[in-house]
């Protein structure tokens, strides 16, 4: 019998509902909570990693394994900051009319 173990990571925005859940992070992590905007990964509903996305300081939970979560994180800023705000401008962008000369 084989089985599979997968864990549902989640990439999100924080909102004000999350400022306990970035203390805590920056508790665990023997830091001060993130003071801008960030990002939040979660493995299986639990926040591991938070990224501000101001200054780039990351506040991680230093019992879980996180590098892979903070690079996530980062592409995931780096994504949603390269000049289209929304999905949607992202998804138009690739979608723009071609002109084709014969």
């Amino acid at each position: 019998m084989t089985t599979t173990h997968t864990d549902a990571i989640v990439i999100r925005h924080a909102g004000d509902a999350d400022v306990c859940v970035l203390t805590d992070l920056a508790l665990l992590d023997d830091r001060a909570p993130l003071a801008g905007p960030a990002l939040i990964a979660e493995v299986d509903g639990v926040a591991r990693a938070a990224l501000d996305l101001h200054d780039g300081s990351v506040a991680a939970d230093p019992f879980f394994r996180t590098a892979e979560l903070v690079e996530l994180l980062r592409l995931h800023a780096r994504g949603t900051h390269a000049g289209h705000s929304s999905l949607r401008g992202r998804v138009a962008s690739f979608l723009r009319p071609v002109s084709v000369r014969a």
